[in-house]
């Protein structure tokens, strides 16, 4: 198989990567976000969320935003209401993008003993910007997994893949999103991660059907070494960074801190909080 540019990455984490401070792109920003709306106030505050994201954005704007969020922070920024421009994105359709599910593995993590208040929560967090069901569906997704990441590190491991992806499927509404994780729960870890990503897709429709099904099964096959998921997640290509921010927040997880390369944890750009 002919190398690629995601071999390339690969490598270059067990080679070494370059020394930081690494800048963190919009996937980071937006869950830091999450996080701090959750520190607030417990829950999801949808009109703060909002607001919250727009201002992250205006004192950032260069990380890596998409065109239809740039729009939608931007008209917020202009005191625009973002249930409105929500619901208008994409001719009034709503977003289906993968947006919603990249930022939500904190707010999993945070109500990780309650799955039906995971799943609610989710869902308000998703609606800001993402109203199309099927991206609803992917953000719900996301959140029950980091929850079960986070809840079920003394299971064996076949019991505990087993278990997480039943979780899944219990509380995803019907969906092509749910769809994909079915898929996904019955593919074997053995299976080649180009051929998993080739299956499920690898996010590069940008949309949450393509994107959440690949990154819970790179998730659920590699809750115990948080380098590896980011590698072999990475391999898979496509819209890697939010595969990656996407695995990396369930698997952070599961892992903990002491789970995460501490050179990585040296190197990153500084967080604006205290963790929670």
């Amino acid at each position: 198989m002919l190398a690629t540019r995601y071999d390339r990455a690969a490598t270059i984490i067990d080679a070494g990567l370059p020394a930081g401070p690494w800048f963190r792109t919009d996937d980071s920003e937006m869950a830091i976000s999450i996080v701090e709306n959750l520190k607030l106030y417990g829950y999801i505050h949808q009109d703060a969320l909002a607001r919250r994201f727009a201002w992250r954005y205006e004192q950032a704007p260069d990380r890596g935003y998409g065109s239809a969020t740039r729009a939608q922070l931007n008209e917020i920024n202009r005191g625009g209401d973002w249930r409105q421009g929500a619901a208008m994105a994409f001719g009034g359709q709503g977003s289906m993008g993968n947006g919603g599910a990249m930022r939500v593995a904190p707010l999993g993590g945070y109500f990780a003993d309650d799955l039906k208040r995971v799943a609610e929560e989710a869902r308000a967090s998703a609606l800001v910007t993402h109203t199309h069901p099927e991206a609803v569906a992917g953000t719900v997704a996301v959140g029950i997994a980091a929850a079960m990441a986070s809840r079920g590190r003394e299971e064996p491991h076949n019991l505990r893949v087993k278990h997480f992806f039943e979780a899944i499927l219990d509380i995803v509404p019907e969906s092509r999103v749910k769809r994909g994780i079915l898929i996904a729960s019955e593919t074997p870890a053995s299976v080649e991660i180009e051929a998993v990503a080739k299956s499920l897709g690898n996010g590069s429709q940008v949309t949450a059907p393509d994107t959440v099904p690949f990154a819970i099964w790179s998730a659920a096959h590699h809750l115990n070494d948080y380098r590896n998921a980011l590698k072999q997640t990475i391999i898979g290509g496509g819209d890697c960074d939010t595969n990656a921010a996407i695995v990396g927040g369930i698997v952070a997880l599961s892992v903990g801190r002491a789970g995460i390369p501490i050179e990585w944890q040296t190197d990153k750009e500084p967080l604006p909080f205290r963790p929670l």
